[in-house]
């Protein structure tokens, strides 16, 4: 779970807050845990001979005839939700101790009933619910105890864990009811193994005992001020044939006006839906290939979104969820082109409001549900618009002197960001390449194979190999010195000619010399020796951790345009592989830290 980690909403009668926290009281009897164990039972939507015997909380069961295909699922018969619990005398033991289980089979609705009371009874072989409970819909549900029934469906539960110790405060659920209202559940860690194994995310279900506690107000994910706890004598158990239709899902979408205001705040976590930009950087393609190894490393995918006609974001994917998605995208076997982001955190980053995933998001691509392929086809239809950037305030970077950049990079809080520094260029580091032979379609550093060049992140064993400026300078303001590294199209930005045009000429001149000859400094770069130029610079977490002082400038704004025009990373591939440097920055490999000193070869040609 990343640092949003979400505070717990306690499913006990009573809670306690020291230091405005909460946490789970212990008030609760200690001989209700682990004393008779979870009693398990098949239910039906109504059975009309059910009973509620002296008031206590038991479980529903239909006929046993019932137990037809469902092997290993015995009737009325007391089992515990953990695999390795043990039974004595006929009771059996649950135990909390276990992680919680990952998300089950969409859609699998367990043929079960679950109750957290452990005085639960089982009469003449059947276990037995009462169907007198009154119905209740979310807007009904008021604080303290309740005795009625819920009927809702199950869209999505996780983990709620202390950001800082991973202590496990409990299991948050979103539900939503007949009449598509949207609540926020929540199980205490030592139920957890009781209802775990029988929740299956999209399945519909039926509660009957709970209490209502007081929603949190940071990180909500619902609009209710009321959250649905799990109390000790709890039943939960499917809902079958149900008359009533549950909706599938419901989102809260914002923009960016919306985001804005709501930045930093840590309140309400909304939706976010748009059409992708760029990811990790890489525009789409075909060619796009996501480097799973480094995403789960780094465990974040930064994704560049626009919202109609509205400014590119920056989306942060962090942790689980970025695993998904990185699932998600495979999958699909092309890049998709609409992104649906849940219960995002409005953030600034680097200057800029970005936003990032929480334990509780979810992503959903192109087809996925009902809100993407609405959006797909707005986009299908509307190309001229959809294909514009705002980039605007968005992406515009931070103003800094190259005093402060070097001062930023030393605080401990610091963060990847980038920055707008303007300083004079003093020279061109000429004993080291200034250019990289890159991958044509990824732009990942091409890599010498027997006879071919070869790309390590696209796997293919013969490729085009495309020269890339990768050039060290040095430069200077009114009151500090720093060295900069141009990388890609910025160094275009700076001379006007692209790397491989400089390169392709220079062999065309001089024919006597060999494919591995590395070709020197051109003119156009030591040109610009003495120029004062507005940079935009990143800072990225080989600057944070302190290997390297030298800064990746991503773009060179032109000299009679000194506002930012479009997104600062656009365009952009981020340092390409090398192979003498394994570090990584994040998702990628930094070669900026460690430029190989002559090795730089000609581009074969066919």
């Amino acid at each position: 779970m990343n640092s949003n980690s979400q505070a717990p909403i306690s499913g006990d009668v009573t809670t306690t807050k020291p230091n405005g926290k909460d946490v789970v009281s212990s008030a609760e009897p200690v001989k209700r845990v682990g004393q008779t164990g979870v009693f398990l039972a098949r239910s039906a939507s109504g059975v009309s001979k059910s009973k509620k015997p002296v008031g206590r909380a038991v479980i529903s069961s239909t006929d046993t005839a019932n137990r037809a295909g469902h092997p290993g699922d015995p009737l009325a018969t007391a089992i515990s939700g953990d695999s390795k619990s043990k039974k004595s005398s006929g009771k059996a033991v649950a135990s909390s101790a276990e992680p919680v289980k990952e998300t089950r089979q969409h859609g699998v609705s367990p043929a079960i009933a679950v109750s957290g009371d452990p005085k639960s009874k089982i009469l003449n072989g059947r276990s037995v619910v009462s169907s007198s409970a009154e119905v209740l819909f979310f807007r009904d549900v008021k604080y303290g105890p309740q005795e009625g029934e819920l009927r809702f469906r199950l869209i999505h539960f996780w983990e709620a864990r202390n950001a800082l110790t991973k202590v496990l405060f409990g299991l948050e659920m979103i539900l939503i009811d007949g009449q598509g209202t949207v609540i926020q559940g929540f199980i205490p860690p030592n139920r957890i193994e009781t209802y775990l194994p029988h929740m299956f995310a999209g399945s519909v279900y039926r509660l009957n005992n709970f209490y209502g506690s007081k929603s949190k107000t940071v990180y909500r994910v619902a609009e209710p001020l009321v959250t649905i706890a799990f109390s000790w004598n709890s039943v939960l158990s499917p809902l079958e044939n149900s008359p009533v239709p549950f909706p599938e899902d419901r989102f809260r979408f914002y923009g960016y006006e919306e985001f804005e205001a709501a930045c930093d705040l840590k309140g309400d976590l909304y939706d976010y839906v748009g059409h992708m930009k760029l990811v990790n950087e890489q525009t789409l393609s075909d060619s796009l290939v996501l480097d799973e190894v480094e995403i789960a490393s780094s465990r974040r995918i930064l994704v560049h979104v626009q919202t109609h006609d509205g400014p590119v974001m920056k989306l942060y994917i962090w942790d689980k969820v970025a695993v998904d998605f990185c699932e998600k995208f495979k999958a699909l076997g092309k890049p998709p082109t609409v992104i649906l982001v849940t219960t995002v955190n409005p953030k600034r980053f680097g200057g800029a409001l970005t936003l990032s995933s929480l334990s509780s998001s979810r992503v959903f691509f192109d087809m996925d549900v009902q809100a993407t392929r609405e959006y797909l086809a707005w986009f299908d239809s509307n190309t001229e618009v959809a294909n514009r950037v705002y980039a605007e305030i968005v992406t515009k970077a931070e103003t800094a002197t190259i005093g402060e950049l070097l001062s930023y990079m030393m605080q401990e809080e610091a963060k990847v960001a980038w920055f707008e520094c303007t300083a004079t260029i003093d020279d061109v580091v000429r004993d080291s390449a200034w250019y990289y032979i890159a991958c044509g379609g990824c732009k990942t550093k091409a890599t010498k194979g027997p006879t071919t060049l070869m790309c390590k992140k696209c796997g293919k064993t013969e490729i085009v190999g495309t020269p890339e400026y990768l050039t060290k300078i040095s430069v200077y303001d009114n009151n500090d010195h720093a060295s900069f590294v141009l990388l890609g199209d910025a160094g275009r930005e700076l001379t006007g000619m692209k790397a491989s045009d400089l390169v392709e000429s220079y062999f065309e001149a001089n024919e006597n010399v060999g494919d591995d000859h590395v070709v020197p400094v051109p003119q156009s770069l030591t040109d610009s020796i003495g120029q004062s130029r507005t940079f935009i610079i990143k800072v990225s977490k080989h600057n944070l951790d302190g290997k390297t002082q030298t800064l990746t400038v991503t773009k060179v704004l032109p000299l009679e345009v000194p506002a930012l025009e479009g997104d600062i990373d656009e365009g952009v591939k981020e340092e390409p592989v090398d192979e003498k440097d394994g570090a990584a920055d994040g998702n990628v490999k930094r070669i900026s830290d460690g430029i190989e000193s002559g090795e730089t070869k000609r581009a074969k040609c066919d």
